[in-house]
């Protein structure tokens, strides 16, 4: 080759790395974290900030793909860099602040935000990322929504900055604010996937599941291979399988098989795969997820919190010795920060699975309760720890923690409120027949608590419950402090019971055994107190047609006098 072909060959060679570079634009990079190809954008803002090492923006966008992939640690490290390169990086401030607000860092936090805010000037990027920072978890919606307004105010014509405040209301469940907000950000950008997707999701927060998937149907039809939109459909899907029980086996399918198209449209990472993890425990599917958490963590660059998935779905799927050894390896080895309230629910329960003793039941417990004691908001647990203290006859714990559930949890139902009743009628119970000895004095409380449960169900139902009533007759007759003198406190129940039941069509054998005893009851009452022979006769020949074989039945005909009624 002569000198001319040389120099010739190194230009088309130079020409080459040239178009490789510039191809690797910010913009792409930015367009593949929307669509959440972190790899892909992590791959090539990595050479951005080789090639282009001089620009404070690929730094922070670097920072936010890690941080999005739970990695705060390389985040950092990628914003420090940003500073490093331009010490008045508003966005790179905002990506430090962020950093602080997942490892709930107040004091970093505020003051990186604020320098942010500072160093912005009419830029509205530092505050769109510090609005999706204050999204991310430990969420402060508000405080998202003030520090975009303030964005807005410098620069309303960015859509990105609609888009976040359109999430930051739809936390909050404030539609109309949020169907605003996606509007405007659609006004100024009728393309814009984001927003696209997001009125789609506040559609399906809204149960109108056609709606929202014309909206994904809107952004595939923008960009055929946007994940994002396949990924919400596959959530949209679920919560109609939620919502229409006779659908539900199809949509979750259906639902699944959404998510994996979104899988084949990322770069299938270590991190998409673990997203597809956390929608597989939404949706019920535990074999699945345990064989996709067993499969990743055989990855050589494996998320740590796969053993979350190993553990939860071992439980469900029995395989309690697996999950056991795979929460202990998660509690053991992550930053206490990234421990959630279900990781000690889910090990105390596998504990529980394992306990051979008294003592092992007692520490499993107190496992789970760590979970309320790492976030009180956690109310839904106290209805677990209720179900386990009941299964361990411990009456008067189950009736606390379950008073805590039907006070605190948005998920209550009547039948929470009769199992709070319920444990606390054990718990006095309990105590009334007790044979210890010195015998314990029975707490006449517990059985006020059980009553203000019982009434609370009636006074919420149209009709009194047969079973319910039943209760409150039996607590009040566990009121009577003077058994031979008995003031009847129990008559009113015992006379509603017959009076609902006697109403009901067909009468059960289980409805005939409630009447014999309210019979029995009332029977005793007009014999011992009321003193009225043929009250009692009435009432203990009702009880014989219910339960000839009752033995206060056969006593009472057994005692009475020949001719004196049959």
């Amino acid at each position: 080759m002569n000198t001319i072909d040389k120099i010739a060959g190194a230009a088309v060679a130079f020409m080459f790395i040239g178009s490789s570079v510039l191809g690797q634009s910010l913009a792409d990079a930015r367009k593949a974290i929307d669509a959440e190809q972190y790899s892909k954008a992590k791959s090539m803002l990595k050479t951005l900030t080789t090639t282009q090492a001089n620009k404070d923006e690929n730094f922070f966008y670097l920072g936010w793909t890690y941080l999005l992939q739970d990695y705060p640690d390389s985040a950092k490290a990628a914003f420090t860099r940003g500073i490093s390169v331009n010490a008045k990086s508003a966005l790179n401030y905002a990506g430090l602040g962020a950093v602080a607000h997942v490892n709930k860092d107040k004091s970093g936090e505020q003051t990186n935000f604020s320098q942010a805010a500072s160093l912005a000037g009419k830029d509205s990027k530092p505050y769109v990322y510090t609005g999706k920072a204050y999204m991310l978890a430990p969420a402060d919606a508000n405080a998202a929504i003030t520090v975009l307004n303030k964005g807005i105010a410098a620069n309303a014509k960015d859509p990105e900055l609609f888009v976040a405040l359109g999430d930051a209301y739809r936390s909050q469940l404030k539609s109309n604010d949020a169907y605003k907000a996606y509007s405007q950000a659609l006004t100024l950008d009728p393309r814009s996937l984001s927003a696209t997707v997001s009125t789609g999701v506040l559609w399906r927060y809204a149960n109108n599941f056609e709606d929202s998937e014309k909206e994904f149907q809107k952004a595939i039809a923008i960009d055929p291979n946007y994940g994002p939109a396949y990924r919400e459909w596959a959530e949209t899907d679920l919560r109609y399988a939620q919502s229409v029980p006779a659908q539900a086996s199809a949509k979750i399918q259906q639902s699944v098989e959404q998510y994996r198209k979104f899988l084949s449209l990322t770069d299938m990472s270590v991190e998409s795969r673990m997203r597809f993890a956390d929608f597989l425990v939404s949706a019920g599917k535990y074999k699945e997820l345990q064989q996709e958490a067993t499969a990743l963590s055989q990855s050589a660059n494996t998320n740590l919190k796969v053993y979350r998935y190993i553990g939860y779905s071992a439980y469900e799927n029995g395989d309690y010795p697996a999950g056991l050894t795979a929460l202990n390896n998660w509690i053991s080895k992550a930053d206490p920060k990234r421990i959630i309230p279900y990781d000690y629910f889910y090990l105390g329960r596998l504990q529980l699975k394992a306990a051979k003793n008294a003592t092992d039941s007692t520490a499993a417990v107190g496992t789970i309760e760590k979970a309320i004691q790492l976030d009180s908001t956690q109310a839904d647990l106290y209805g677990e720890i209720a179900k386990v203290y009941f299964a361990q006859k411990k009456y008067k714990l189950a009736g606390d923690n379950y008073k805590k559930y039907v006070t605190k949890s948005r998920k209550a139902t009547l039948n929470d409120y009769f199992q709070e009743g319920f444990s606390y009628y054990f718990a006095f119970s309990n105590q009334y027949y007790s044979k210890e000895v010195p015998k314990p004095v029975p707490d006449t409380t517990l059985l006020n608590k059980a009553d203000s449960a019982f009434a609370y169900i009636q006074s919420k139902l149209p009709t009194p419950n047969t079973t319910v009533t039943l209760y409150r007759a039996r607590a009040a007759d566990l009121k009577e402090t003077d058994r031979n003198n008995v003031s009847g406190l129990a008559k009113p129940y015992y006379e509603k019971l017959v009076e609902v039941t006697t109403a009901k069509s067909p009468i059960t054998d289980a409805d005939k055994l409630n009447l014999a005893e309210a019979y029995v009851y009332l029977g005793t009452y007009y014999q011992f107190k009321a003193k009225d022979d043929a009250k009692a006769l009435e009432n203990f020949t009702k009880a014989r047609e219910n339960e000839p074989t009752n033995a206060q039945v056969k006593s009472f005909f057994s005692s009475r006098k020949p001719g004196a009624g049959k």
